[in-house]
């Protein structure tokens, strides 16, 4: 898994049918300080993550380990919004801090 914070949207209305309903997000990488990495991703939305929100992404074959994914032609999955990120006992991130 990977952190990274959700950048926009990406639309497609014609795309494989076993990708139909899901959507799907820009992410951009963060390193361990929580600076953006130049990498961006397009990744299926599996918990209704929105834009600025740091999330957990699955990769690869894992990303397709959730029920139904096994047949979707995903690369990357949000798995998780994250709450909070603590690196050395520093808090790096905290979600109730971001929203305010």
């Amino acid at each position: 898994m990977q952190i990274a914070k959700v950048c926009g949207t990406v639309v497609s209305t014609q795309k494989e049918l076993s990708l139909r309903g899901v959507k799907f997000l820009l992410v951009q990488f963060l390193d361990e300080e929580g600076c953006p990495l130049p990498e961006y991703e397009v990744a299926a939305d599996g918990v209704g993550a929105g834009v600025d929100e740091w999330v957990l992404v699955s990769r690869g074959s894992a990303a397709r380990q959730t029920p139904g994914g096994e047949v979707r032609p995903l690369d990357a999955l949000v798995i998780g919004i994250i709450d909070t990120v603590s690196v050395e006992n520093r808090l790096l991130y905290s979600k109730r801090e971001h929203d305010r």
